[in-house]
C-alpha cells in the first residue's frame, strides 16, 4: 500500500515507526506547521517532526491541509491511504477522496465514547476503569467513521494521563496494521467495519486552562482523578485564601483519605488537619490528602518542606481565586 502518514503529537510515533518498517510504501509524512512565537528562542515541540526528520521520508507542513495547493500536492503523490493520528487538523471529505481508500485514524478511546481532542484525559477524570484504542475508516464527521479494529485495556488506579497515553500509543500499533490489512483486501463495495452507535457517543473536548481549578464541592475521588487527568497541562490548582495575599497552589500529588466520615459538617475547601506530613481538606464527599504542592512561581514541594516556608493551618480555606478567607 502507498501510504501518507499524518500526525503531529507523540501519540502517533509508535504506529508510524511500525509502518516505516513494514512492507508498505511511505510516500510522505504530513504534520502541523510550527507556529512562530515572537520573543521565544525555541519553537514549540513537534514530536513527529523531531522523530522522523532524519529518515529521508518527505515531510510537509501545510497551514491548511484542505486548501487547493495542499490537495494538489497530495494528489500528485497518488496515495492509496491516509493514516492519521494525533494530527490536529480535520480532513475534509474532498481531501479524504484524494486517497484511493480514504483514510484511517487511530483514536485513543473506545469509540463512540470520547470523540474529540482529549479522550485520555476525560476517561481518567470521569473515573473510567477501562479504555482502549479504535481505528476508524474516516468520514467527514469527527471520529464518527466505522470501526475497523479495537484494543482494550484497564486504566490503573494511579495512572495519569501521560502514562496512559504512552501505553495506548503502543497498544495502537497492531490495530493500525490490522485496519490497513482489512482495507488492502476490501472490495470497495461490501460493508466495511462496525458502524458506531450515535446514541452512545460522548464528547472529549479540548482541555482549557480553567479546567484545572478545583471545585471543592466535588467528591474527593473525583479530585484525585482530576489531578491524574490534567497532567501535564493545565495541571490542577486551587487558591489559598490568606488574609494578607492569596496564593495559587498546584496540587501535584493527592489521595483520598479513607474512612473520612468525621468531618461531614466541614465546609468544602476547609483545611481540617495539618500534621506536618500531609494537608487534609474537606470536599463535597470525603477528605482529600495533599502530599505535594507547587506554590505559584516555585518548584513542587513535599508537604513537610512546604510547611517550613508557609504557615498554612487547620481552619484555613482553599477555594477559587477572588474568594474570601473564612
Amino acid at each position: 500500500m502507498r501510504l501518507i502518514l499524518m500526525g503531529t503529537g507523540a501519540f502517533a510515533i509508535p504506529a508510524f515507526r511500525a509502518l516505516l518498517h513494514s512492507q508498505h510504501v511511505i510516500l510522505a509524512i504530513v504534520t502541523r506547521p510550527v507556529p512562530a512565537r515572537e520573543g521565544r528562542q525555541h519553537a514549540p515541540a513537534n514530536p513527529v517532526r523531531q522523530s522522523f526528520v532524519g529518515t529521508g521520508i518527505p515531510m510537509y507542513a501545510p497551514a491548511d491541509v484542505n486548501d487547493a495547493s495542499s490537495q494538489s500536492a497530495l494528489r500528485e503523490l497518488a496515495p492509496d491511504l491516509f493514516v492519521v493520528c494525533d494530527y490536529g487538523q480535520l480532513l475534509a471529505d474532498s481531501t479524504l477522496q484524494i486517497a484511493r481508500l480514504g483514510g484511517v485514524n487511530l483514536h485513543g478511546s473506545l469509540l463512540p465514547r470520547y470523540r474529540g481532542a482529549a479522550p485520555v484525559n476525560w476517561a481518567i477524570w470521569n473515573g473510567d476503569i477501562e479504555t482502549g484504542v479504535t481505528v476508524i475508516h474516516m468520514t467527514a464527521q469527527l471520529d464518527g467513521g466505522p470501526c475497523l479494529a479495537v484494543a482494550r485495556t484497564p486504566i490503573g488506579p494511579e495512572e495519569d494521563a501521560p502514562a496512559l497515553e504512552e501505553r495506548l500509543a503502543q497498544l495502537g500499533v497492531e490495530p493500525v496494521l490490522q485496519a490497513i490489512g482489512r482495507l488492502a483486501q476490501w472490495d470497495g463495495r461490501s460493508v466495511l467495519g462496525t458502524r458506531q452507535d450515535p446514541s452512545q457517543a460522548s464528547r472529549a473536548r479540548r482541555l482549557r486552562k480553567s479546567d484545572g481549578e478545583v471545585d471543592w464541592s466535588q467528591p474527593a475521588t473525583r479530585l484525585v482523578n482530576q489531578v491524574r487527568a490534567l497532567r501535564p497541562w493545565p495541571g490542577t490548582f486551587t487558591t489559598w485564601l490568606r488574609e494578607a495575599r492569596s496564593l495559587r497552589l498546584m496540587l501535584e500529588r493527592v489521595s483520598v483519605v479513607p474512612d473520612a466520615a468525621g468531618d461531614a459538617g466541614a465546609v468544602p475547601g476547609t483545611v481540617v488537619a495539618v500534621d506536618g506530613h500531609v494537608i487534609i481538606v474537606a470536599t463535597g464527599q470525603g477528605r482529600l490528602a495533599i502530599h505535594q504542592v507547587k506554590p505559584a512561581g516555585k518548584r513542587a514541594l513535599e508537604v513537610p518542606e512546604f510547611l517550613r516556608g508557609y504557615s498554612l493551618r487547620a481552619g484555613d480555606r482553599l477555594g477559587p481565586a477572588g474568594g474570601t478567607a473564612g
